[in-house]
């Protein structure tokens, strides 16, 4: 079996993000780290090629700069190969371009099945994983907590609000994976030395004969026009109880129509 994951890597989350001053998008220069969710995802896909007897696991990524630091965590994991698509041209580009650069290299690797976290953390937009599925004519399944594939199908236990639905569908198909999917592995010493003689396969725009005027600022449906700090919660407001305190509480839950 061989799977296709979608990767980020994004700007390390422990230091202080940086906006640029004129587009107001994320700075992305300097190393990059495998985004945590995507980890769920390539550990799912190492279990399913294993359970499958044979096969490989291919890592998708589009990052600034030739930036490998996050690909090389992954296949220090245990993934085989990983296709790298690096331009100047993608700067500033939306969810939607993203799908279509994606979508046009996992052609390339031809995979049975392709996994990708929910959404990044980096973004949150949650829709880049549904638009490949749909560029490419693919069955989508989202939000899966268990995922087991038998013969030409894939079966998603999909997590809801009020437990999980158990859903069926053909292979290819694009399944997005929850945080409790699996328990990512963490690369050993002999995965990270052999990580550094793996293949990565560095792609351009063009190499994957898209049009530069689709991605990039110029291609993007949707444009960041500020950005500002987040509310302060207001304090709340402290009751002492002297004997009546119940009512304050009710005269509280009446205000929010909750009774």
């Amino acid at each position: 079996m061989n799977v296709v994951v979608c990767v980020k890597q994004i700007p390390d989350p422990a230091a202080p993000p940086a906006l640029d001053a004129g587009t107001k998008n994320l700075v992305r220069d300097g190393k990059l780290i495998l985004d945590d969710s995507d980890a769920y995802g390539v550990e799912m896909a190492l279990q399913l090629a294993d359970a499958a007897g044979g096969g490989e696991v291919t890592l998708v990524s589009m990052a600034p700069n030739g930036e490998v630091s996050g690909l090389r965590t992954a296949l220090a994991m245990g993934a085989a190969k990983a296709i790298l698509i690096s331009d100047p041209v993608l700067a500033g580009t939306d969810a939607l371009g993203t799908a279509k650069v994606l979508a046009a290299a996992i052609k390339r690797a031809e995979p049975d099945l392709i996994l990708a976290a929910t959404e990044s953390t980096d973004g949150y937009t949650g829709t880049t994983p549904v638009q490949i599925a749909e560029l490419l004519g693919l069955p989508s399944v989202t939000f899966a907590k268990k995922v087991e594939v038998t013969g030409s199908s894939v079966k998603v236990e999909r997590q809801t609000e009020a437990g999980y639905d158990e859903v069926e569908c053909p292979l290819p198909a694009v399944v997005t994976v929850t945080a409790g999917v699996v328990e990512p592995r963490y690369p050993s010493f002999k995965g990270i030395m052999a990580a550094k003689s793996k293949p990565v396969e560095n792609l351009t725009v063009a190499d994957l004969g898209l049009d530069a005027g689709q991605v990039g600022a110029t291609g993007a449906r949707q444009e960041i026009t500020d950005v500002v700090p987040a509310e302060s919660r207001a304090a709340g407001e402290l009751v002492v109880d002297e004997g009546e305190g119940h009512l304050r509480v009710i005269e509280f839950l009446e205000q929010l129509k909750v009774i």
